[in-house]
């Protein structure tokens, strides 16, 4: 079955929204902008006029970061946007379902939940560091699954899906619904993206985002990766003007910039940071367990995690508890070394006390 079968049968053939024409070096009297422009407004393209459509520029530049060609990508404000563009392009409300892991990134199911669909979950081996049984994922499938949505490294173990083990439930998978790979921690894994993978799987979907390895949470900018028809769809189901002039431009510059070379520095140095967190935690004997992390945070048991909890934040630190299974647990956000130690001095002290 191609993907494009998976996809609502009212939605196959949909055009975008036909904006007001954008060309340069006119004078624009067809979108009823205002003719004046703000003192304020410093930006290339004026904040009078409308957004180009679609940030073809961007677009350019993240399809040259992220290996695909630009027809096979469309921008988003943040991933997030891109899961309920997915669930909402494929899944007919009341009928169809998603299959997901269990602990994994909510949204999958908020967006599930808005959309109607219902949500299938498979639960991580928690003995075996959050391992992702693949005959449990498939068995979770049926004939009403149109999207298996797969996070890697996985949002809150931190765990990654080996490329083999993907391959393996792309084959088995064969076509019968799309497979989701979100990839928003990917730059901190010791895996390498999904994109390499993508000749010949069609089904395969790809999520990437430029909120954590590339420091522009605050810009709201991620983009889809998909076979072009798929791509035509979500474009138009997309509304017209989706990204600001101003993040468009903020997000151009940084990548025509030194951002990215930066930001392997970074990411190198997180990563160390986050070696040298976790081998600091395994040694407190409040801590139960410190989970293996491919990504820029650490999922760690604790003997006690209400106590941690209410320390930290008395000194000012916030981390993320959970519940759903997960109550001993804490997710920690590796910071900068100022931050991490200030966090290790607290959880050290409670040692000293105990």
């Amino acid at each position: 079955m191609s993907i494009q079968q998976l996809i609502r049968r009212e939605l196959r053939g949909m055009q975008p929204y036909s904006a007001a024409e954008q060309v340069t070096n006119t004078i624009r009297l067809n979108a009823n902008e205002s003719s004046w422009k703000s003192d304020a407004d410093q930006f290339r393209r004026p904040l009078n006029r409308y957004p180009e459509i679609r940030p073809a520029g961007l677009r350019r530049l993240l399809a040259e970061r992220f290996g695909c060609d630009e027809r096979e990508l469309l921008v988003t404000r943040g991933s997030s946007e891109a899961i309920d563009l997915l669930i909402r392009v494929f899944c007919n409300g009341g009928i169809d379902n998603i299959v997901t892991t269990s602990p994994t990134f909510s949204m999958y199911e908020h967006y599930a939940a808005i959309q109607n669909a219902a949500v299938r979950e498979v639960a991580l081996d928690s003995d075996n560091d959050w391992a992702l049984d693949t005959d449990a994922l498939l068995s979770a499938c049926d004939e009403h699954t149109k999207l298996v949505f797969l996070c890697s490294p996985n949002n809150p173990t931190g765990t990654s899906i080996a490329s083999e083990q993907l391959n393996d439930i792309l084959e088995r998978v064969d076509g019968r619904y799309a497979v989701v790979v979100d990839e928003a921690y990917i730059e901190f894994s010791s895996e390498s993206s999904s994109t390499t993978i993508r000749s010949g799987k069609d089904n395969l979907v790809v999520l990437r985002t430029l909120s954590k390895a590339l420091a522009y949470a605050g810009a709201r900018c991620g983009c889809v990766i998909a076979t072009n028809e798929v791509i035509t769809i979500l474009d138009a189901v997309q509304a017209p003007y989706a990204l600001a002039t101003p993040v468009v431009e903020a997000v151009e510059n940084a990548l025509r910039g030194d951002l990215a070379s930066r930001a392997a520095d970074e990411v190198a140095e997180t990563i160390e940071e986050r070696n040298r967190v976790a081998e600091t935690l395994e040694q407190l004997g409040l801590v139960d367990k410190v989970f293996p992390s491919d990504a820029n945070f650490l999922l760690v048991r604790f003997e006690d995690a209400s106590a941690v909890l209410e320390r930290t934040r008395d000194a000012g630190i916030l981390v993320r508890a959970y519940g759903g299974g997960l109550e001993s647990c804490i997710r920690i956000s590796i910071g900068s070394h100022e931050e991490n130690d200030a966090l290790l001095s607290v959880l050290t002290s409670m040692e000293t006390e105990e």
